[in-house]
């Protein structure tokens, strides 16, 4: 593993404030589609369902699943579709070929299968998904717009983590970091050449995500992780704003397992030190 970790630049101009884009959970483009059915859409319905690696999921993809897939490859996103990557109760990851023969991942969140609970504990609060309420289908349609949502602002504030590609309905298209036979690997797996620089970018990364609006929540290192001497923060589809009523819990508690992971380094770091630098404003270097 690389003594590397290089830090990202934030997007030039880039400044946040309390502007937050209502997530639209009405019907998409891939709902008509479902609706209408056609001979094109029935073909391709067919070739996926007849596919190794979607059989297991004919009892939990839905017609609507199967039209955001279809929608996807119409407009050139995905060109076609890899075996799974990871498998999960809420969703699985699946490699693809995206536009310019650039490997991609899609995420396909299982409406059936999801952890409706889980989800609203995060929703509820978020300004940006006032009016959801607990129909389960939105509560994942939100859950999905949002880790798309989260993962934009991320990377603009200068947080790297897997570039957003597109969102229809419950599927998620973004960059493939690593590959299926050479995964990237989460933190919690790999020996640590160089803990206090790894530290130094996380806690950084924590800062930058904090001024852009959003805590991770579910912050640690197992939500890390490492490729080509590059780290990234991954799976941000339960990061709330700072806004929502248990932000400071939620960032607490990504203080506490950041810092007591880099002690297990050798790093004398400390949760309460670390909520206080991602808390503190950037110190004006123009003055």
């Amino acid at each position: 593993m690389s003594d590397e970790f290089g830090l990202l630049e934030p997007e030039a101009g880039e400044g946040f404030g309390d502007e937050w884009e209502e997530i639209d959970v009405s019907d998409t483009e891939a709902d008509r589609i479902a609706r209408r059915r056609d001979r094109e859409f029935d073909e391709f319905r067919k070739r996926i369902k007849d596919a190794d690696q979607f059989k297991v999921e004919q009892s939990v993809f839905d017609d609507a699943t199967f039209a955001a897939l279809y929608k996807l490859v119409q407009d050139g996103h995905v060109e076609a579709f890899g075996g799974p990557i990871s498998t999960g109760k809420e969703a699985n990851v699946y490699e693809a070929l995206g536009a310019e023969e650039r490997d991609v991942a899609v995420k396909v969140y299982r409406i059936n299968a999801s952890n409706f609970r889980h989800m609203s504990d995060y929703l509820e609060g978020d300004p940006r998904f006032r009016g959801i309420g607990n129909d389960k289908k939105k509560v994942v349609l939100a859950w999905t717009r949002k880790e798309f949502a989260n993962l934009e602002r991320a990377e603009k504030a200068g947080v790297r983590v897997p570039e957003p590609i597109a969102v229809e309905r419950n599927v998620l298209v973004m960059e493939l970091v690593g590959q299926v036979d050479d995964r990237a690997r989460r933190l919690a797996e790999v020996r640590v050449e160089n803990p206090e620089t790894a530290y130094e970018v996380v806690r950084e990364y924590m800062r930058r995500l904090y001024g852009a609006g959003l805590v991770h929540g579910d912050l640690s290192e197992y939500n890390l992780i490492v490729h080509d001497g590059e780290l990234f923060v991954i799976d941000l589809g339960q990061a709330v704003t700072v806004h929502h009523p248990n932000a400071d819990e939620f960032l607490r508690r990504d203080c506490t397992n950041v810092s007591n992971f880099f002690s297990r380094q050798g790093i004398a770091v400390d949760g309460d030190d670390l909520y206080d630098y991602v808390t503190e404003a950037e110190p004006d270097l123009s003055s």
